[in-house]
């Protein structure tokens, strides 16, 4: 039975607990946008005042010939700058790509009930949860998307918990882009004076997640929002959009470039996958690398997916600015934590820019 729109707890209840999510209220046939999910004016996205981001993608077929260096340079310009960039070539399979889009697609047109066993409440596995908003019980503003979110630890458990309808198709995307992620760290922490290799890459992507999202159709797009303004807690985010777009990230202030503090559109290129730099790189480097602060718009033509695979490190990991980093600059920005402590700090509150990076901070007041 559908809400009424007008009856806030009847609403929340329906999406949240009952696992209706924001595509039970489409589905429901509404002409307007219910009142929890109007943004403030400040956080609508004015989708005629963007400009696309012009950057080429990075060719990373190149880190394995002659022109190591240079591709290897562009990665690092990329995560000193934006913190965000596309690659092509990058050893994912061009059809696997697009048959997660499609499995994305299916999984969220289940019945409720079928996707409702996974809500965090009742999910017969701790690696998945089903879900809506980002953390619905803190926010103002809900956010307009679904998401089913799939932690690894090992193949078999994967094989046995995570969700059959895209539990294959995810797990291939993730060990088919794992030579691409070494890569980019690779190239990312030799710039910073660390070697990677068999022994230290668990602590900067021991932990890895798949999340399909789902931002349904929206009778009106320009108040609300698919996610709100924040960066990823992680290490790198591993992203594939469709073709509909909507991807924003905001030029940060203290850099040399073009528009800066303006919102830049990341267009989809067919075949690319995006990258972006999460809040643990931008710790590590002791500032040097950017975690990029970025929204999705909603659309009111098509449904949109987009698959990420979070790499992080273990919950037990001790966090801190790299001693060789911290030794150039003269002193650390950031204290030294506990990634479990980080990541509790992150999913207590709901996105707010950048700000989940005051939990490490040092203070020079």
């Amino acid at each position: 039975m559908a809400p009424s729109l007008d009856d806030e707890s009847s609403l929340f209840n329906f999406v949240v607990r009952d696992g209706n999510g924001v595509k039970g209220i489409v589905d429901s046939g509404i002409s307007k946008v219910p009142r929890p999910y109007i943004q403030p004016p400040a956080e609508q996205i004015n989708k005629k005042n963007a400009s696309k981001c012009e950057i080429p993608p990075i060719d990373l077929s190149k880190l394995d010939g002659p022109e190591h260096d240079e591709v290897a340079n562009q990665i690092v310009r990329a995560a000193e700058t934006l913190g965000f960039f596309q690659v092509v070539n990058h050893g994912v399979p061009i059809q696997l790509l697009d048959t997660l889009k499609q499995t994305a697609h299916n999984f969220f047109g289940l019945p409720a009930e079928r996707k409702a066993v996974y809500r965090k409440e009742v999910s017969p596995s701790p690696l998945v949860k089903y879900g809506t908003s980002f953390v619905p019980e803190k926010e103002k503003a809900l956010e307009w998307k679904d998401y089913i979110s799939m932690a690894y630890t090992n193949e078999n458990e994967a094989l046995q918990q995570w969700p059959m309808e895209c539990r294959d198709v995810a797990l291939q995307y993730l060990k088919t882009s794992h030579e691409m992620v070494k890569k980019l760290l690779d190239a990312l922490m030799a710039n910073l004076g660390v070697e990677l290799d068999d022994s230290n890459i668990d602590a900067f992507i021991g932990k890895k997640m798949v999340n399909m999202n789902f931002y349904p159709t929206c009778p009106n797009p320009e108040l609300t929002v698919g996610v709100g303004r924040h960066s990823d807690m992680g290490t790198l985010t591993i992203l594939l959009q469709d073709g509909i777009g909507g991807l924003y990230v905001k030029v940060p202030e203290d850099i040399d470039m073009e528009k800066k503090g303006e919102w830049v559109e990341i267009p989809p290129i067919p075949g690319a996958l995006v990258i972006n730099i999460g809040d643990m790189l931008q710790i590590w480097s002791n500032g040097r690398y950017k975690s990029a602060e970025h929204r999705v718009r909603t659309t009111s033509t098509k449904s949109r997916v987009s698959i990420p695979i979070f790499t992080s490190p273990q919950a037990t990991q001790k966090v801190a600015p790299l001693p060789q980093v911290v030794e150039k600059d003269g002193m650390a920005h950031y204290r030294e934590f506990l990634f479990s402590d980080y990541m509790n700090s992150f999913f207590g509150n709901a996105h707010d820019g950048k700000k989940s990076l005051d939990f490490a901070k040092i203070n020079f007041s």
